[in-house]
Formats: C-alpha cells, sequence, structure tokens
C-alpha cells in the first residue's frame, strides 16, 4: 500500500500532489467532526486525551519532518547550517504571535470571558471555528512546503517524509475534528451545524498548501527557511493553545499519554516513510 501511495504521488504534479493531501487531511477532520452524529457527548476525559494526542503528533512532525530536513537542506548554502532552521523558526513563531494577537478567537475549553486576539460582538461558536482554523493554517503550509520542495530535487526533501508528513496532519485532523464539533454542540448549535463548521475550519488547509507549494517552488533557496517557519508556527500553535486547552480540567496525565502516543505515531510514520 505504501508503494502505491509513494507512486501515485510521483506522477503528481508539484501543486496538485499539494493539494491532494490538503485535501486528504480537511476530509479527515470532516471525518472526526462527523462523530457527531454518532454520539450524543463525549466525556472531557476524552477529548483532552484527543487533543494532547494532536499535540504530540504537531511537535514530532516539527522536528521529523520539517526542521530535520531544512538542516539538511542547509549544507550547501553559504550561511552557516544553523541558520536558516533558527531564523525560519522564529519568523514562523512570530508571525502565529502576530495572528494570534490579531485574529478573534476562543480556545476550546475556555469559558467566553477569555477571548483573544481584537474586540469583537461575533458569538462564541464563530471565535471557537476561527479558533481551530489558526491552529489549521501552519499544518497546511507545512505539508505544502514538504511537497514543493521534492519538486525541486532539493537534497533532504524526500517524498516519503512528505507523505509521512500529510498521514500524520490527517490522523491527529481526525480527533481534532472531533474536538471542534463536540463543543460546539454544547454550545447549542445542531448536530449539523456542529459538523459543517467543525469541518469548515479546515477549509484553510488545502488553500495554505497550494500556496506554501507555490511559494518555495518559486525560490529555491528559501526552501529550508520555509519548512522551518511552518516547524515554528506548529510549536507556537501546541504551546500557547493545544497545551493550555488540556490543562483546564483534572485530565492533564490523560492528556500527557495521549501526546507521547500522539508523539510517537508521528516518529514511526516520519522514520519509516521518510
Amino acid at each position: 500500500m505504501v508503494e502505491s501511495i509513494t507512486a501515485f504521488f510521483e506522477g503528481l504534479d508539484p501543486l496538485y500532489a499539494a493539494l491532494v493531501a490538503t485535501v486528504f487531511t480537511w476530509l479527515m477532520t470532516a471525518a472526526g467532526a462527523s462523530m457527531i452524529f454518532l454520539v450524543k457527548d463525549m466525556k472531557q476525559s476524552v477529548l483532552d486525551t484527543m487533543l494532547g494526542f494532536t499535540g504530540g503528533v504537531m511537535v514530532a512532525a516539527s522536528f521529523w519532518s520539517l526542521l530535520a530536513p531544512a538542516i539538511d537542506m542547509s549544507k550547501d548554502l553559504s550561511v552557516p547550517q544553523w541558520v536558516p532552521a533558527t531564523v525560519g523558526f522564529f519568523v514562523g513563531a512570530m508571525f502565529l504571535y502576530g495572528m494570534d494577537k490579531i485574529l478573534p478567537h476562543l480556545h476550546i475549553n475556555f469559558p467566553d470571558t477569555e477571548k483573544e486576539g481584537v474586540k469583537t460582538s461575533w458569538e462564541s461558536t464563530a471565535l471557537l471555528v476561527l479558533a481551530i482554523t489558526l491552529h489549521n493554517i501552519p499544518e497546511g503550509l507545512a505539508v505544502g512546503i514538504a511537497f514543493g520542495a521534492i519538486a525541486s530535487d532539493v537534497q533532504g526533501a524526500e517524498l516519503g517524509g512528505a507523505i509521512a508528513l500529510a498521514l500524520g496532519i490527517g490522523l491527529q485532523n481526525f480527533p481534532e475534528g472531533t474536538a471542534v464539533a463536540v463543543p460546539l454542540r454544547r454550545k447549542g448549535l445542531t448536530r449539523l451545524k456542529s459538523f459543517w463548521w467543525g469541518q469548515m475550519s479546515a477549509i484553510v488547509e488545502p488553500i495554505a498548501g497550494v500556496a506554501g507549494a507555490a511559494f518555495v517552488l518559486s525560490i529555491r533557496s528559501i526552501q529550508p527557511y520555509a519548512l522551518s517557519f511552518a516547524a515554528g508556527a506548529m510549536i507556537f500553535v501546541v504551546i500557547e493553545e493545544v497545551i493550555p486547552e488540556t490543562q483546564r480540567d483534572k485530565y492533564t496525565d490523560l492528556a500527557a499519554l495521549g501526546f507521547i502516543g500522539g508523539f510517537i505515531i508521528m516518529m514511526i510514520l516520519d522514520v519509516s516513510l521518510g
């Protein structure tokens, strides 16, 4: 099966490959959000474990699929090998920091009094969706940039690694979709609306994926910076959003175990495929 997936992506235009991969991650979010039709509610312990799993996948992907290849790609550049990874990582984190301060949003498990970003009269349901949308931007960028780097035959960029990244992001998007739809349902939305807005939170991933691939294809030397940028953005999301969301209740140990599980699975995917 792995061979057939690899063969499929080998024959695709890089922009189309990025689109296919990120549509897959979007559909996994939709699949997770569809769980709202099967369950009346979900225990907070399960939701916290799911969020922990999401954080573990994102941290592992940030190193194994983004930072490590970026450092590898920097061997032939005219700057010290650590510079692209350092600069890209910092700029990516600062980019998300800026968006976090500007975009109005409300984290999962947070009360309405803890809204972030510019002040707005928008309802908390819209702010919840915006929070996950903000979360999904670096994920889409990461997948798109990974596929774009392969098309340029950059040393350190491997198709297996890009596929592993897409699989890992898709895998963690399933519980993430559930973790969005359930709180929306608790706030009074119908099951259909909870599903709709849950899956729509990930529509930004194909857009960011194609944009990321197009960007790195246009400037080859920027690719290690771009991979590190995506890593910095994802790590910022994990520390500022995902982990705090798992610490609001009494299930912090379960969230930590979920994080460990997600990290291990993403590490296995990247090492075995990349």
